[in-house]
């Protein structure tokens, strides 16, 4: 059975499978920059009071599963995550700049779907098995 949360007035179970790509989909995700990237993106979602239940990369692209609540919005979660997480990167290994043009890290665009009960496990499961093919 899923978390159920309890807020003044409202009861919710919110999560989301959110993507988003490397800018031109250069493959520069190794596994220094994945370790990092990882607890920028642990630290991003503590201070924003929302949780990364599940998160994984390949070479060009992030998947994460998260749980958060009704004030929640999208859009500023994900400016979040990808704005600092690409702030500190470039900042912190000055060889990705060269790799990318412009210096952006982040495709601008993102994929985000809500996640259920039935499909949360099919979900984990893709999410794992990422760097698999």
């Amino acid at each position: 059975m899923a978390n159920v949360y309890h807020g003044r007035g409202y009861v919710y179970y919110i999560q989301y499978h959110i993507v988003w790509c490397v800018k031109y989909r250069h493959k520069i995700i190794t596994d220094k920059i994945e370790k990092r990237l990882k607890e920028i993106l642990n630290y991003i979602a503590e201070d924003n009071k929302f949780k990364i239940l599940l998160m994984n990369t390949d070479l060009d692209h992030v998947h994460l599963l998260v749980e958060c609540s009704p004030q929640h919005y999208i859009p500023n979660m994900i400016k979040a995550l990808k704005g600092v997480s690409a702030r500190l990167l470039l900042k912190e290994s000055p060889e990705l700049k060269q790799k990318l043009w412009d210096g952006h890290l982040w495709n601008p665009s993102y994929f985000v779907a809500t996640v259920s009960e039935n499909t949360e496990e099919q979900i984990k499961q893709y999410i794992l098995s990422q760097k698999e093919k």
